[in-house]
């Protein structure tokens, strides 16, 4: 049988079986498949069933995450930290079959935001606890001052939501119903809130019976052995990939318009350092912590590090411990990307893609040009709408994460309206959008002339105007690049920056700054949200004819752009051919 030796120099050569561990990782992969696969079609809000915005992961006994489903790297942090938070609280022998845990809490129970709610179920065998499912579900509304919980402008973590640290919401297989209706009548959709928690907690059951049954057919002894030979073998493999890299540190900084009130640019600086097999990423020289919600917690800046560890030196690695607990993340005290109770954390998503964005630029130094990526609009900004249903039954709070540039490669246009690094939610279908809620879709396109020119094109960002049908429709945002720009590489061209515009083409349009809450609408007004473009990558004049023609009569890059950019001359000659 084919085997691996996988070995470094500090430590001696371990041999794999490749084969059984590529098999035994794939039955992992295939539960938390199948859970993810659950929990989006069982529930019922259009957050989770419709935009997927939930994860789900498999975790040892210690705590160690063995496995996660391809679902978003910011849920990670929150995969991680509940399940830490749930071994702080209590001990293994304090838990009993059949119990599950529920919480939120940034500052309790180690969450990234409030609306992301994690349910934690310890798996019992033969007596005692063998593993922990996992799930986190984003939910569209847990309280607060605004509908959705979530505003830039927020100053404090009392303003974002019911705060729920490490309780048991199922004991014994019997739910707590009193403490159910507690958390569930703190949100704005008690009945959505409380159809999706018990979703949650099924999942965590289905993906333990599915466990279960793996301990039958392997034996205990022969799955912890696997475990330990999957996270050996991943902790190895990526110190391996850090000892390819140069010795020495490279820092890049990304910046941000404001820290979710009007004021200064805020700067996101990033310090890779690579000694040896040792990589760690550092945040000095970052902005102070964010007066609005902007700061980013300790769980979601170790997630987005590990994505993009993960990203750029082995995308095939397998996302659990061996790869966590080899990166070493720091960040001083009272800056943006450690922030101290009780600073508001709900918009921490937007800075959390500036983190990837720095730590990117970083890594820039350390691989080959042809591996360098432009910077990408690295915000993922979120809309969120909030009234009386179209059919006139009760309310809703609808929010949506969009998409825009990615940065352009070596040898390819980077991708068009795109969530990029920690966020991985699909779009709302417009149809299910207009079912739904009181709410029309006037447009949903790229923004031409927003992708950064170059030798390959930065992305396009996206165009998504929304008109409410009826009065008393409260909106909110929270985005970025409203002033900030995504820089291109190598003599790539910038990409557009983003804007925000209230009825859009009419007489009393006006423009709105990147982070604004509770703007009562009425019927016929709208909300026209356009995402940032991405960098280009090399000088624009080397353009081929073909692409450039291809983007003039696609509508992704207007005429006079175009001879802005690449010269009269090329455009010309693009059109001719």
């Amino acid at each position: 049988m084919a085997e691996t030796k996988i070995s470094g120099a500090t430590s001696e050569a371990q041999v794999f079986d490749p084969i059984a561990m590529e098999v035994f990782n794939n039955r992992l992969l295939s539960i938390t498949e199948d859970m993810g696969n659950i929990f989006i079609r069982s529930s019922f809000s259009t957050n989770i069933k419709e935009r997927r915005d939930c994860s789900v992961g498999l975790f040892d006994r210690h705590g160690r995450c063995i496995c996660q489903a391809s679902h978003m790297p910011m849920h990670l942090g929150s995969l991680i930290g509940s399940t830490k938070a749930v071994l702080e609280r209590y001990s293994l022998d304090d838990m009993v079959d059949g119990d599950a845990f529920i919480c939120n809490d940034t500052y309790l129970a180690h969450g990234t935001h409030q609306p992301d709610v994690s349910v934690i179920t310890p798996i019992f065998y033969d007596g005692s606890v063998q593993f922990f499912t996992a799930n986190v579900g984003h939910h569209s509304d847990v309280g607060g001052t605004v509908p959705g919980s979530i505003a830039g402008t927020s100053r404090s973590i009392f303003e974002e939501g019911i705060r729920i640290p490490v309780i048991r919401i199922a004991r014994a297989g019997e739910v707590d119903e009193d403490l159910m209706h507690l958390l569930v009548h703190n949100t704005r959709e008690p009945e959505d809130r409380e159809l999706d928690f018990r979703v949650q907690i099924a999942t965590n059951e289905r993906g333990g019976t599915m466990l279960q049954a793996l301990i039958l057919q392997m034996g205990m002894q022969s799955i912890e052995q696997a475990i330990e030979d999957i996270l050996l073998y991943t902790r190895r493999r990526l110190l391996n990939r850090i000892a390819e890299l140069k010795d020495g540190s490279y820092s890049f900084t990304r910046y941000m318009d404001d820290d979710g009130l009007e004021g200064d640019l805020v700067s996101i600086c990033a310090t890779v350092s690579v000694k040896g097999e040792e990589l760690s990423i550092d945040f000095t020289g970052s902005s102070p912590e964010a007066r609005g919600a902007m700061s980013v917690p300790e769980s979601a800046l170790c997630a987005t590090s590990y994505y993009v560890v993960k990203t750029v030196l082995d995308p095939n690695l397998l996302p659990n411990s061996g790869l966590f607990d080899s990166i070493k993340v720091t960040s001083p005290e009272g800056t943006i990307t450690n922030p101290r109770f009780p600073a508001a954390v709900g918009a921490r998503s937007i800075t959390a893609n500036k983190v990837a964005g720095a730590i990117l630029g970083a890594f820039n130094e350390l691989i080959p040009e042809e591996d360098v990526m432009a910077s990408s609009h690295d915000a993922v900004p979120a809309i969120c709408f909030s009234g009386e249903r179209r059919d006139g039954r009760g309310t809703y709070v609808y929010m949506e994460t969009l998409g825009g540039g990615n940065g352009a490669l070596s040898d390819r246009d980077g991708m068009d309206g795109i969530h990029v690094h920690t966020s991985n939610t699909s779009n709302l279908p417009t149809e299910a959008l207009e079912y739904e809620y009181s709410l029309l879709v006037d447009e949903y396109a790229l923004v031409e002339d927003s992708g950064g020119a170059g030798r390959y094109r930065g992305g396009c960002g996206l165009a998504r105007q929304i008109r409410a049908l009826k009065d008393g429709i409260i909106f909110s945002v929270r985005a970025d690049n409203h002033i900030i720009t995504a820089p291109g590489v190598f003599g790539g061209f910038d990409g557009q920056t983003a804007r925000l515009i209230q009825n859009f083409g009419k007489q009393n349009e006006k423009a709105l700054g990147s982070k604004v809450a509770h703007i009562e609408m009425k019927s016929g007004d709208s909300m026209r949200i356009e995402t940032g473009g991405a960098g280009g990558y090399g000088p624009p004049v080397e353009r081929s004819l073909s692409l450039l023609a291809s983007d003039i009569l696609g509508g992704k890059v207007s005429l006079s752009k175009a001879n802005n950019d690449y010269g009269n001359e090329l455009v010309q000659k693009a059109l001719e051919g």
